[in-house]
């Protein structure tokens, strides 16, 4: 097989991996909107990441990978793992009054987030297309919170949440240049499931039957899942190229809200969506672009005058 047919497997898995990833995370989501039927978001939030641990633990932990626990900057991997929980709980609580396509409309917005704030805090400064494609995204997110309007106070959740994912996705690029993705996860978890080990017992609710408890198992299960696939997708294809079917993750919401919630978009977010989606869409377009031309750049540097 040819390395230019290797390559091309590489990235049609990396994006089936992709695809997959984001599934499991929608999972999730419809999960935590079932169980704060029957209990506290805390009490989801301690299951996801204690589930998650637990599980993870069985299959990598620091006695089989010593080197596991290693971290370089260890307030950078709190301050992480404190974004990630936040977020999570947040993104529950929200859920308990919201759908999930809207939800997910609004954490779209991250992408964008994360590109305003790498400049100040990365030194990687976006140009004025880039700018432009962001006020535009903001736009879609306005679309489907309809401030002023009949705007649910739990939109303004899903707003924190995506500020939290955003810092989270920040600092875990500072982070990606000293510790390894294993490292990351597992003070991810770590820190999530002992930070609810320590609150879940003021809002305590003993689950009503073992469907319950399994769909608290599972919770953590497709967390996992979700996030060793996003990293293993990564390795295998180049961002710019899977980045785009993350958005297939607003197909599954839509899908899951209908099938478990009867839960129909409106057309305020299915255009708020849009909006969003698309400005997405060209931002990844936009750093394809930039990493192609620095690329072509650094060959003709190397070449030198013939």
């Amino acid at each position: 097989m040819t390395n230019h047919a290797v390559a091309r497997r590489q990235r049609l898995a990396g994006i089936a991996l992709m695809c997959t990833a984001v599934a499991c995370l929608t999972f999730v989501d419809a999960l935590s909107k079932y169980l704060v039927g029957y209990m506290e978001p805390l009490q989801v939030v301690w299951a996801r990441y204690t589930s998650a641990f637990v599980l993870a633990f069985v299959v990598s932990n620091p006695l089989t990978r010593p080197g596991m626990l290693v971290t370089r900057r260890p307030l950078l991997q709190l301050s992480r793992s404190i974004f990630m929980v936040g977020g999570t709980f947040l993104n529950v609580l929200a859920l308990r009054y919201l759908q999930i396509d809207q939800t997910l409309s609004i954490v779209f917005s991250t992408p964008f987030l994360v590109a305003a704030m790498a400049g100040p805090l990365l030194g990687e400064w976006i140009g004025w297309r880039r700018w432009i494609a962001i006020t535009v995204g903001f736009v879609g997110v306005l679309v489907v919170i309809r401030p002023g309007f009949d705007m649910h106070p739990a939109a303004l959740l899903s707003v924190a949440t995506a500020v939290c994912y955003a810092f989270y996705g920040i600092i875990t690029r500072l982070l990606s240049h000293t510790d390894s993705n294993e490292t990351q996860l597992f003070y991810g978890n770590f820190v999530g499931a002992v930070a609810m080990c320590c609150v879940v017992w003021f809002v305590w609710t003993t689950p009503e039957s073992l469907w319950l408890v399994a769909l608290m198992v599972f919770i953590g299960g497709f967390g996992s899942v979700g996030h060793y696939l996003l990293i293993a997708a990564h390795r295998l294809a180049p961002a710019s190229l899977i980045s785009p079917f993350m958005y297939t993750q607003l197909v599954w919401g839509i899908t899951l809200g209908y099938l478990i919630f009867q839960d129909v978009p409106s057309s305020w977010t299915l255009a708020g969506a849009s909006i969003v989606v698309g400005s997405g869409l060209y931002l990844v377009n936009r750093e394809r672009k930039r990493h192609s031309t620095e690329a072509a750049r650094a060959t003709s540097d190397t070449a030198g005058p013939h």
